[in-house]
């Protein structure tokens, strides 16, 4: 099953016909510019670059930059990552001591440029990113189509915020079916997955399939091309324990936990789906919602508050505002829950999947996930587009960190 398969179960906002087209023909139809935190550049221990990249993975890029440079990637800091099929513009930290070295290097389609000193990036620091992306192969009437999907959704009041399909795996899209086996306890069956999971065009897919159909581990060893390395470290350990928990528990934690973020995100975008199909609003708060702060824009996910009989016209107001959105749960053992209505629909899912909140604690210490909040809607900020003849459609806008251009661009175009 492929991304667009997958994504085909969530359903769209908008009821109007879609523009059609492809992004990401080209690196360059995808731009993307990280606006950070302005306090990544007070202090002096660290060197700040600007780094600008051209198909490639950000993790890829950084350990590459470590290496020329003769230190460690874990002495890089970064505030997110971005696509690989795209330019992107980014900042990174690295020690003081190691700027001279950092300008130095030189590697194709990577480009760095010292901005400032300044602190540690860590994962986070960022307050959204700017987008350019070009949609190509739309059809003739694009910005007419495009102009009525957008008035629809700004009377609706967004975007639906869907996590994007960068989260589940573009081509393998198994992230989150991992998660839940991971959740589940069933360590092995992951692992299956994890290692034999092969959709036929990626380099590795004949390890892949040799191990999904023979469970050989000591092939696997054999046969798994270098560049897999985490699949390396999970054969390897398993050879020396014998388990596949501690298999597991021998990956890096941001690894770990890319499987449990997925399934939880998976989970979000059901609900999600369920309230669009079921007719319930997104943008006007029911009684039993959890809503959470807006400033500027920007949702504060860690402001919440319930939806009441008593509060429920003092928070239609500020959700008018833009003060204030309705949320969704990302499900965690301390996550805020819902009541009444949208509370049952919560309960229905964690039903249907056999979890419960509590399940999310179980995990080995390291991978148990506390879950929040997350709003139900996308705003893109700034949002522009237009018809360039022979090419296509422009979009430009900015979204807070942690939401999908992809996600808006689905709206629009409806081509899953």
């Amino acid at each position: 099953m492929d991304y667009r398969e997958f994504f085909s179960q969530f359903k769209h906002l908008s009821k109007k016909r879609g523009t059609g087209g492809k992004i990401k023909v080209y690196p360059e139809d995808f731009i993307v510019i990280e606006e950070p935190i302005p306090s990544i550049f007070e202090g002096r221990k660290y060197a700040i670059f600007l780094l600008k990249k051209r198909n490639w993975d950000t993790m890829a890029a950084v350990k590459e930059i470590a290496k020329r440079a003769g230190i460690s990637h874990r002495d890089i800091g970064f505030a997110g990552t971005k696509d690989r099929h795209a330019v992107t513009y980014q900042y990174i930290s690295v020690p003081a001591e190691a700027r001279n070295r950092v300008e130095q290097v030189e590697i194709r389609d990577v480009e760095l440029r010292f901005v400032s000193y300044g602190r540690f990036i860590k994962l986070g620091h960022l307050l959204g990113n700017r987008f350019r992306i070009i949609v190509r192969d739309v059809s003739e009437d694009a910005l007419d189509r495009t102009k009525e999907i957008v008035r629809e959704l700004r009377e609706k009041g967004g975007f639906p915020n869907y996590f994007g399909y960068q989260r589940f795996g573009e081509r393998r899209v198994v992230n989150h079916i991992i998660g839940r086996l991971l959740l589940q306890g069933d360590f092995e069956e992951a692992a299956r997955l994890f290692l034999g999971a092969y959709d036929g065009s990626m380099e590795g897919d004949e390890a892949r399939k040799n191990f999904w159909e023979t469970g050989d581990v000591e092939r696997a060893l054999e046969e798994f091309p270098g560049f897999l390395r985490y699949e390396r470290t999970l054969l390897h350990r398993y050879k020396e324990t014998g388990s596949w928990k501690r298999a597991f528990l021998s990956l890096p934690l941001p690894i770990m936990r890319i499987f449990i973020h997925a399934y939880q995100s998976y989970l979000f975008n059901l609900y999600l789906s369920r309230r669009i199909e079921e007719g319930l609003p997104l943008n006007e708060p029911l009684v039993g919602d959890i809503v959470v702060q807006v400033k500027g824009g920007i949702p504060y996910r860690d402001r919440t508050y319930r939806v009441t009989e008593t509060n429920i016209e003092f928070v239609r107001g500020k959700v008018g505002k833009n003060q204030a959105m309705v949320s969704g749960p990302l499900f965690g053992f301390a996550m805020r829950r819902a009541k009444s209505l949208p509370g049952q629909l919560e309960e229905g899912i964690l039903e249907e999947e056999g979890l419960s909140l509590e399940t999310f604690k179980k995990l080995p210490k390291p991978m148990a996930e506390p879950g929040g909040r997350r709003e139900l809607l996308l705003r893109p900020i700034g949002l522009t587009y237009g018809y360039i003849p022979e090419v296509g459609m422009c979009f430009r806008f900015f979204l807070p960190k942690g939401t999908y251009a992809t996600s808006v661009l689905r709206e629009i175009m409806k081509d899953h």
